[in-house]
């Protein structure tokens, strides 16, 4: 599966981004798909995730209640709609899909990654 990752950019403290991100080349519905972050310096790390069918979701407690995963099973894309904007969100943000039904929420477990969107929040 190839996975293409669009709408990072530089947004003010408090602002909201909403990235996308599109699938091609194998059954979209048939695996879960996230959203994973790596700031400079630091290790990539969990953001979210959302389950084949879009019945769960999971969250790191990071970004509970301020971003929100979603998916068009029709379209062959997931979402990561980003809320009340903070600095330390600045990272480049990932998309990942694994041969899973189910949502995961490590890193090593997805198989399939997107190029990376760069996300800069300025305060």
């Amino acid at each position: 599966v190839q996975l293409q990752a669009s709408g990072g950019g530089l947004v003010q403290a408090g602002g909201s981004l909403r990235l996308s991100c599109a699938a091609s080349g194998r059954t979209f519905s048939s695996y879960a798909m996230g959203w994973l972050r790596q700031a400079p310096g630091k290790k990539r790390e969990f953001v979210a995730s959302i389950s084949a069918s879009a019945g769960s979701t999971a969250y790191a407690d990071s970004v509970k209640g301020r971003f929100t995963i979603s998916r068009d099973n029709a379209n062959n894309t997931v979402y990561l709609q980003m809320n009340s904007l903070k600095p330390e969100d600045t990272a480049v943000y990932y998309c990942a899909a694994t041969d899973t039904w189910v949502i995961v929420t490590t890193g090593s477990k997805f198989n399939y990654w997107g190029q990376g969107t760069q996300v800069t929040v300025s305060s």
